[in-house]
């Protein structure tokens, strides 16, 4: 296994969002973390991430703990997320902030800019990359160009560049019309094939059923059930959950 999450908590307040919640990810498949509304699903992404620090409970990542690692040292150790909401630098243009992204542990970034073998270099691997994800947009475009459904694909292929053993996918289809769904499906079947390990947050249990190979539904905080997708969607309690005991 890639990730091994053990008994972690966390509470804001007097609200207890997380409790002994543990699981974990293995390498080169697709995890997706499930549950209704408040199951606790983007918190146990923040305190994976490093954006949240655990109450209790301990994380541990391609076997070293990283519990006490902030964000920044997360992502240097492998980890490489996406948001719900993409979040960009709207000042660079999609060149710019992928080259943030490739660079993003490397002071030799800003030498790209005056370098032409650098440039030629920079250039080729995310264009190899956009061709892959399916990303079809000139370098020289602003991020603040792009529709809703192009940030989508931009953010995944910015954690793509970024250097990483692993993928947290939040939400990935998230908003999007029909086409550009099935487009990230195929595009998540073929980054499984190229030996990605990825975790993600997804409602759309069509597209969960489509791509994970395990599933992993929590409620109130817990983990409820886990196993393949086929066995956790006929699970009575999942349904009791999504849909209530009636």
């Amino acid at each position: 296994m890639i990730l091994d999450v053990k008994d972690l908590s966390k509470s804001f307040g007097g609200v207890r969002a997380v409790r002994a919640c543990g699981f974990n990810v293995s390498e080169g498949k697709i995890t997706a973390l499930i549950g209704p509304n408040g199951a606790g699903k983007t918190t146990i992404f923040d305190l994976v991430n490093g954006f949240l620090s655990a109450d209790e409970g301990r994380i541990f990542f391609r076997g070293y703990d990283i519990t006490n690692l902030s964000a920044w040292e997360r992502s240097r150790a492998g980890m490489s997320r996406t948001f719900q909401l993409s979040r960009l630098f709207k000042n660079l243009t999609l060149r710019e902030n992928f080259g943030l992204a490739i660079r993003q542990n490397d002071d030799k970034f800003w030498k790209m800019f005056f370098s032409k073998h650098d440039e030629h270099e920079f250039d080729s691997r995310i264009k190899e990359a956009m061709e892959f994800l399916g990303f079809k947009k000139e370098l020289g475009t602003k991020v603040t160009e792009l529709s809703y459904g192009e940030q989508k694909l931009f953010d995944l292929t910015r954690a793509y560049l970024n250097p990483h053993t692993m993928l947290l996918l939040d939400e990935p289809v998230a908003g999007v019309n029909p086409v550009l769904r099935e487009s990230l499906k195929k595009i998540m079947l073929k980054l499984k094939e190229r030996g990605e390990t990825i975790l993600l947050i997804e409602h759309d249990m069509d597209f969960v059923h489509a791509v994970a190979d395990r599933v992993i539904v929590l409620d109130q905080g817990s983990v409820l059930t886990e196993g393949e997708p086929e066995k956790v969607f006929h699970d009575g309690r999942v349904l009791e959950v999504y849909l209530g005991s009636a």
